[in-house]
């Protein structure tokens, strides 16, 4: 495995709880004071009870100062590309430079609920060469120095005017599980963004590997390509498997991750509780740090 040298990060992947859709502010809010890095919201546009993932980004950037901000993951099949490019760059200058896009092609299982809101049904093929389009365009049109061109089978720009940012840069992260798609990740994206219900840690390491061959046939470097980790943590659980058990051996095992498999971002999964959040911060967050920077 190449070194993965990236600042270690930690955070929060935001849900509200059932009938107040408005607690993520709040929860981004603490996230912020208690001194995570980065706050996070999922995007699922079909889903009755949540209110619109970017609207509530645009909230959460007024009301923070410091706290980076990620799209996890953004429904591509649901977010024309071209759309995708002007309301991040318009985050990008309401936060003053702290946004990045998570993007996903769209999850098999859900692709009814994705037609039902207008959405195209696409083959796990072809939602993969969406993406790849995707990821051209909105890369074009955030290019300030000319008018964006693209042609493909699912998106095309015709001399398009570029979306100007405030910062310069806006990272794109890709949600990412099968080897086309970690292969995705490794000749385009800036960051990959798992969950580890949906990828253990003992699948990391081939990931990783998936990646990193991509990377390097496309002529990038493998340790450029930063890799994030949505978490499921329980301090309560009767059970002592993965992240379950006293805050010292979750941050044991966080660290373990970030030294062994290069996760330099965790992000505590479907956090609704006040609560659960400070825990966090501040019981598993300066252990795991101590344990990879100094231990």
């Amino acid at each position: 495995m190449p070194p993965y040298t990236h600042p270690l990060h930690f955070g929060a992947l935001l849900e509200a709880p059932p009938g107040r859709p408005l607690d993520v502010l709040r929860l981004a809010e603490r996230a912020e004071v208690s001194g995570l890095d980065v706050v996070s919201l999922p995007d699922h546009p079909y889903w009755a009870q949540r209110l619109d993932t970017f609207t509530l980004m645009s909230a959460i950037a007024q009301r923070t100062r410091r706290i980076r901000l990620l799209c996890n993951v953004a429904n591509l099949p649901l977010r024309p590309p071209a759309q995708l490019a002007r309301v991040s760059a318009t985050l990008d200058w309401i936060s003053k430079g702290r946004f990045d896009l998570g993007i996903g092609a769209g999850a098999q299982p859900l692709w009814d609920r994705i037609v039902a809101e207008g959405g195209p049904r696409l083959s796990a093929g072809e939602s993969v060469d969406a993406l790849e389009e995707a990821i051209h365009v909105i890369r074009r049109l955030w290019n300030p120095n000319t008018k964006a061109n693209f042609r493909g089978n699912h998106y095309r720009l015709r001399d398009a005017e570029p979306s100007p940012l405030a910062s310069g840069r806006i990272d794109i992260w890709l949600g990412a599980y099968r080897p086309r798609m970690l292969g995705l990740v490794g000749r385009l994206a800036d960051g990959w963004i798992p969950s580890s219900f949906a990828c253990s840690p003992a699948d990391l390491a081939a990931a990783n590997d998936l990646i990193d061959a991509a990377a390097e046939e496309a002529g990038r470097a493998p340790h450029s390509i930063r890799r994030g980790y949505n978490i499921a943590v329980d301090f309560d659980a009767s059970e002592r498997g993965f992240l379950q058990g006293p805050p010292h051996k979750i941050a044991k095992e966080l660290a373990e991750l970030s030294l062994a498999r290069g996760i330099s971002m965790h992000l505590l999964y479907r956090v609704e509780s006040v609560d659960v959040l400070s825990r966090f911060a501040e019981e598993v967050v300066p252990a795991a740090r101590e344990m990879v920077y100094v231990g």
